[in-house]
């Protein structure tokens, strides 16, 4: 991620604050912290709503909260975690943000169709592509089989064929 975007950082900035969401600094995801996979979910966003002329704003700030949850997961299993969290992190969200209802839509339907209601502002179906794209891409460096490097490669030659740096 460019660190020199400044209007990126601007949109953020109070969340990159906020002490609760800083915690996420501490919790593994994807091989890397959560706090670092929001960040990259939240830029790779900011780039492509905002050169496609979308409402790049409330998508940008959405994306970052999208995983924005500490230990209310921790006694699910793996397919309630990816079904359940989403509802956990507009939860936490709205207790410190007041978002915007295709803010709750993007937060809520990252995970379809794991979760089963589909999004329905273009902003959430595109934060829900870009943050498969990163957990895969994240994934890559942490699995050690070629399968999922290969998928890596391929999410990182997509992500450049589109343009995005």
């Amino acid at each position: 991620m460019r660190r020199h975007n400044t209007e990126f950082y601007k949109l953020v900035i109070d969340i990159l604050n906020n002490k609760e969401f800083n915690k996420l600094k501490y919790i593994d995801h994807h091989g890397i912290t959560r706090y670092d996979h929001s960040l990259r979910v939240a830029y790779y966003t900011y780039i492509v709503t905002k050169k496609l002329h979308l409402n790049y704003k409330q998508a940008t700030k959405a994306a970052l909260l999208h995983d924005f949850f500490t230990d209310e997961v921790s006694s699910l299993d793996q397919v309630s975690k990816l079904r359940k969290h989403p509802h956990y992190a507009l939860e936490n969200a709205k207790k410190y943000y007041e978002l915007s209802a295709m803010e709750e839509d993007i937060i809520k339907c990252h995970m379809f169709p794991v979760t089963l209601t589909p999004p329905k502002y273009i902003e959430s179906w595109l934060v829900d592509f870009i943050d498969d794209v990163a957990a895969i891409y994240e994934r890559s460096f942490t699995l050690k089989n070629e399968l999922s490097t290969s998928v890596g490669v391929l999410a990182i030659a997509l992500i450049n064929f589109i343009g995005i740096r």
